[in-house]
């Protein structure tokens, strides 16, 4: 059982010889698939069959076999040759050498460079990254997947070596590398890391406005505050403050320039001045005040008549007042006559508004007033009035000796006699009501009665001492009265009246 083992001992040492040769390239790329081959004259006479490197074994086989690296590295370059046993008689063998070949594995590409434009970005801005490396002329068609990773993190894998960002925030700082590797993938290099410190640009420019614009708002409605800034970038919390109080109303973090806080029901209560404010970590940015008032609109605005009651005569003149009391200033006020205007104003300081209308007959039926403060307008109740025409009951006085009807003295008639009026504290009210009892218009002058001759005669009473109208009575005969005890027709009360 010895036997075999001594007679390989004491077998000749292999030589360098013909029979035994060796097969492979002399060059090969990193990735490559690399078979050395080692065959002799008669390959079954193969006994054992084994490989060397730069004189260390590799590999060992009982039979001809070929060796492969699969995956070519540079450490693999080196001197190969190989060796084998083939039986020389029934109990030995011989030992024979393959000639050296020297195998040269070249780098495929070098590692990349991972390059950042710009080099310092800024936040809301895009970001090139270029992953460069460079294959050899004979190799340039190898196929090369890239691969982008931040913190250890793998961002994107393309076949492409350029990355583009649309957009980096503060969070996207970091260690950037890359990878490139061949499709098999049997040759994979990264790049050195770079970090990547994306820059912040602080908040500036800060300004609120308002929904309504100009700060005008009405009572019981949604205001909304809008805080802008012109610059600034990242995250921003935005909030905003009474002026007076310096009461927060509400804050938000947003990534934008613009936020909006919605007030949902603002009061009358709420005038005043307020502001905002905005920061991205760089300390907060006030804005100026913006003064806020807030408007009650009209409602429905009530309309009323200077006349006592619905009825009114022709030559009246009559006063239309239209009034909401709550409404805020500025309010245009419209009067209507059956839908049509009769005219228009506006009151800047609040306040009612009235029109003068002198009666027709035309005038007679509905009435009503529109109020307008600049959130829609508003309609009174409708009002009717109704216009007559006045009938006068036979007059108990008259003016003698004038020119017309409506001037001279004045007598009245007492149980079918006609007498004077003395003109103690005579004036334009009893004048008036004389005039008015006529229906001569309105009273001009109060001339002394004996200016029209004849004067009255001595017989003709005078019934009346002092009249004391007050200018609204509709005859002579409703004003108080004190009776006569010391006048005579020198003192006799004339009237002038504005018709003839």
């Amino acid at each position: 059982m010895l036997l075999w083992p001594l007679l390989l001992v004491l077998a000749p040492v292999g030589v360098q010889s013909d029979w035994l040769s060796i097969d492979m390239p002399h060059h090969a790329y990193e990735g490559d698939e690399v078979v050395v081959r080692c065959s002799g004259k008669n390959n079954n006479d193969i006994r054992r069959l084994m490989y060397y490197k730069d004189g260390s074994q590799i590999s060992i086989y009982q039979s001809a076999s070929s060796y492969t690296i699969s995956n070519a590295e540079i450490s693999n370059s080196g001197s190969y040759y190989c060796m084998v046993h083939i039986r020389h008689a029934i109990f030995a063998s011989v030992t024979e050498k393959s000639s050296s070949i020297q195998l040269t594995v070249q780098e495929l590409f070098p590692a990349p460079e991972l390059t950042v434009r710009p080099s310092e970005p800024t936040e809301g801005k895009p970001v090139n990254l270029s992953c460069d490396t460079q294959l050899p002329l004979d190799r340039s068609r190898t196929a090369l997947h890239f691969f982008f990773f931040r913190n250890g993190h793998t961002l994107m894998g393309w076949k492409s070596s350029k990355f583009w960002i649309s957009e980096v925030w503060k969070e996207d700082s970091g260690y950037y590398r890359c990878e490139a590797m061949t499709a098999s993938p049997s040759v994979l290099k990264q790049s050195q890391q770079s970090y990547i410190h994306v820059q912040r640009i602080p908040v500036s420019q800060v300004s609120m406005d308002t929904q309504p614009p100009g700060g005008q708002a009405f009572d019981g409605e949604m205001l909304v505050l809008v805080c802008s800034v012109t610059e600034g970038t990242g995250d921003t919390t935005f909030s905003w403050h009474r002026e007076d109080t310096k009461e927060s109303l509400g804050m938000k973090t947003q990534r934008s320039h613009t936020a909006e806080l919605e007030i949902p029901v603002i009061r009358e209560s709420d005038t005043g001045g307020y502001y905002c404010t905005a920061d991205n970590s760089h300390g907060p940015v006030q804005s100026e005040a913006v003064s806020i008032t807030v408007r009650i609109p009209v409602s429905q605005p009530l309309l009323t008549f200077s006349a006592p009651g619905a009825l009114a005569f022709i030559g009246d003149v009559v006063e239309l007042h239209c009034e909401d009391r709550r409404a805020s200033p500025p309010i245009s006020y419209w009067f209507y006559l059956e839908n049509i205007i009769l005219g228009n104003t506006s009151v800047p300081f609040g306040g009612g508004a009235s029109f003068n209308l002198s009666l027709t007959a035309e005038h007679s039926g509905n009435y009503f007033c529109e109020a307008d403060n600049g959130h829609g307008a508003q309609h009174s109740e409708v009002v009717a009035l109704n216009v007559a025409v006045r009938t006068y009951p036979p007059s108990k006085i008259r003016l003698r000796n004038g020119p017309h009807r409506c001037e001279g003295r004045v007598e009245m008639e007492k149980e079918g006699r006609w007498g004077t009026v003395c003109d103690d504290g005579w004036d334009m009210k009893d004048v008036a009501v004389v005039c008015w009892e006529l229906g001569c218009g309105a009273a001009k002058h109060t001339p002394a009665g004996m200016l029209y001759a004849p004067v009255a005669e001595e017989a003709q009473p005078v019934f009346i001492q002092v009249v004391l109208c007050n200018g609204t009575e509709e005859a002579l005969g409703e004003c108080e009265q004190v009776e006569t005890f010391d006048c005579g027709h020198d003192e006799d009360a004339g009237a002038v009246c504005e018709s003839e």
